[in-house]
């Protein structure tokens, strides 16, 4: 079943709550070369959510700058609701990307969620440095906390700015304890607990709350857990990359999109679902981000470019 027809019919429209970073990751490729792009983790998941139809609300913090305005507008381009707090300036993102297009950051980042409200929403998905930098931080776990509906989440380990090992490690699996759905990179899985395989870690998470936790590998593909054991291995298409910004975000939003497109919008749901509804979801994020890393940036696919009809 291919990705983009075993999620079948069109995206009912379906108001997701995002919460936390939006900023401008200044790139700077292999050949010398330094572009400005607007980005963030949770950004880039409330953009992929909004090209994929599901009209995304971000909560988030940005400047009234020349840049916090281009953030606006890109995200806004995309049908992504901003409420954002105001800052003194919008944050930045250094991304130094390698031969291989891989990249890897350096922040200029303030987190204040001060005088915003994060609504009530069937979809609430937090992660990245939102998660862990204070004094937002405690407004996302609260957030989680509070949520009714489905709860998704995306450690997205960011080592410079939250260093201490232990304690990112606590507050991540508080987090993770209270998801329904979580997906998270081998390599962030690595630094988190680095004694310990990260499959056997994700095995230990999805006995810990969530119904679903996905690992993401890289060229290896994506490992599907549910109560402790793996059900779905998910191969990655095919692709010339260009650059892995936002693939794992475009990932995250896409899988999103896929358990809604099958109706699994619920932890009960997603519990009781057979494997392979859930490997179809799965393939269809896949997808989503084979586009993405195919082309320079946080550039995720809008649904025509995945054969899915508008």
């Amino acid at each position: 079943m291919s990705a983009a027809h075993g999620t079948g019919t069109a995206a009912r429209p379906t108001t997701v709550a995002v919460v936390g970073e939006a900023l401008v990751d200044v790139v700077h490729r292999a050949d010398g070369s330094v572009e400005e792009l607007p980005g963030g983790s949770p950004a880039n998941v409330a953009l992929t959510l909004g090209r994929l139809g599901r009209a995304p609300h971000l909560v988030t913090a940005l400047a009234d700058d020349v840049r916090g305005r281009r953030v606006r507008a890109w995200l806004e381009d995309s049908g992504v609701e901003v409420l954002a707090a105001p800052l003194r300036r919008t944050s930045t993102a250094a991304a130094h990307l390698d031969a291989a297009g891989a990249a890897t950051y350096e922040f200029d980042l303030d987190w204040d969620l001060d005088g915003v409200e994060v609504p009530t929403a069937p979809v609430l998905h937090v992660g990245s440095i939102a998660a862990m930098l204070e004094p937002g931080g405690t407004v996302v776990l609260d957030a989680v906390r509070r949520a009714q509906g489905l709860v998704t989440y995306d450690p997205n380990a960011r080592p410079t700015i939250t260093p201490d090992r232990e304690a990112t490690r606590a507050r991540v699996e508080e987090i993770v304890a209270a998801s329904d759905v979580v997906k998270v990179s081998d390599e962030d899985l690595e630094w988190l607990d680095p004694d310990t395989d990260a499959l056997r870690t994700a095995a230990r998470w999805s006995r810990t709350g969530p119904a679903l936790v996905v690992v993401t590998a890289g060229g290896d593909g994506s490992f599907v857990l549910r109560d402790g054991a793996q059900v779905a291995h998910v191969p990655v298409p095919a692709v010339d990359v260009v650059d892995t910004v936002g693939a794992g975000d475009t990932y995250m939003g896409g899988l999103i999109d896929g358990l809604l497109a099958l109706g699994l919008d619920s932890a009960e749901r997603i519990a009781s679902a057979p494997a392979d509804r859930l490997e179809a979801a799965c393939a269809h994020a896949a997808r989503a981000a084979a586009v993405t890393v195919s082309r320079p940036g946080a550039d995720p696919p809008r649904r025509d470019e995945l054969g899915l009809p508008s």
